[in-house]
């Protein structure tokens, strides 16, 4: 089956990961997001995609950590979707921009209590002593928040990557496979097809 030309990569995007939400045993929304330093030198690791719209794809994470001083430095970030049930794969690169603190707010007091606590509680990327250092801070901040509602800590937010390309793959017999590459040309999106 041949990708679908759409106008809208986003529209073709949101079908693929509604169809991985079904099919995929794993966590559909995780990505691979590379980040590269000023001097680009790159890193990637998983993350998980918390929205998908016109503006783009938003994840969060601890500011201050690795890829947190990575994007403050160098805003440019790509993400890789792979689909290993539906033999699919979606690349996107833009630049990234810190998503409002409102909804960065919702975010975080919608995520479990020991999601909210953990986030207080990690210096993430930051050198740990011992294992028993990361305890004894769960356990300082569980004490300190043990009842009402636990503010956003400051170090933490979301990234809006804004797609400047999207690329989906899609497998095919003998690696023959369909490439639908988009770019953004000012509002517009362009379109075509890559050799496999």
């Amino acid at each position: 089956m041949t990708i679908p030309e759409l106008d809208d990569p986003m529209t073709l995007f949101n079908s693929w990961l509604h169809e991985a939400e079904d099919k995929e045993d794993d966590i559909p929304t995780a990505a691979c997001l590379a980040t590269a330093t000023t001097s680009g030198i790159p890193s990637a690791r998983m993350v998980l995609l918390k929205g998908a719209d016109p503006d783009g794809f938003v994840f969060y994470t601890n500011l201050e950590s690795r890829k947190g001083a990575e994007l403050l430095d160098n805003p440019q970030a790509a993400l890789c979707f792979h689909w290993k049930s539906i033999r699919r794969q979606v690349r996107i690169e833009g630049r990234t921009t810190k998503v409002p603190s409102v909804e960065a707010d919702e975010y975080f007091a919608s995520r479990p209590r020991a999601a909210q606590i953990g986030a207080w509680a990690s210096s993430q990327s930051k050198t740990l002593k011992a294992p028993s250092h990361l305890e004894e801070r769960l356990a300082e901040f569980t004490a300190k928040f043990n009842s009402g509602t636990i503010p956003r800590p400051e170090h933490w937010s979301g990234y809006r990557v804004i797609p400047e390309r999207i690329e989906f793959w899609q497998h095919g017999d003998f690696r023959l496979h369909d490439r639908l590459c988009y770019q953004r040309e000012g509002g517009n999106w362009s379109r075509e097809w890559l050799f496999p």
